[in-house]
């Protein structure tokens, strides 16, 4: 009898704490799965360059003019867009005034970002130098960004951003899956034209 008491008496108490109201749980994100990375070269004769891009996004010309060109690699399934520009270089002048403008527009993020890791890219065959910054953070609204350029006659700038409220932690493998996207067009990017 007194090894039943204890027994009850342990019952009794967690019953009495047993309650029907739900216990709160944290906030949980659906799963994304990407798909394995495969890529066509983007060849048309209205670009002065040629890069891979990712089978699962398309090109979307916006403006182009002998000193300027916009396009759009756009990611539809997830809202994701990479912005670049292009823009002819006619001195050096030109040059620093695209890199301090890229550097600016890079800078802007600076304030949401818990880090910046800088990745520079040289490929002297095919006149290519090239730096990409990956922005860390759960609210930074670019989480890469590059410039590219030959130097005497070309400068490339692009950025990618995604169109939904930054919760870059949820959205971790789409960022991961088009910044690796993003590296590939910067190793096959050539340049066409003036040599």
């Amino acid at each position: 009898m007194h090894r039943l008491i204890p027994l009850l008496l342990a019952t009794c108490l967690l019953a009495a704490c047993r309650t029907d109201h739900p216990t709160p749980r944290p906030r949980a994100y659906l799963r994304i799965d990407t798909p394995q990375p495969a890529y066509r070269t983007l060849d048309t004769a209205s670009l002065p360059f040629t890069f891979d891009i990712s089978r699962y996004a398309s090109a979307d010309l916006k403006r182009s003019t002998p000193r300027e060109t916009w396009l759009d690699i756009v990611y539809p399934q997830w809202n994701a867009v990479v912005f670049l520009s292009h823009h002819r270089i006619a001195s050096p002048a030109d040059l620093r005034g695209q890199t301090d403008t890229a550097l600016r527009l890079l800078e802007s993020h600076y304030q949401f970002a818990s880090g910046v890791a800088e990745q520079s890219y040289t490929d002297a065959p095919n006149h290519l130098s090239a730096t990409v910054y990956h922005l860390g953070g759960s609210k930074v609204a670019s989480t890469c960004q590059f410039w590219a350029t030959d130097s005497l006659h070309h400068f490339l700038r692009g950025a990618l951003y995604l169109d939904r409220t930054p919760d870059n932690d949820s959205l971790a493998p789409i960022i991961h899956f088009i910044q690796t996207d993003i590296d590939r067009l910067v190793e096959t990017l050539r340049w066409r034209g003036e040599r």
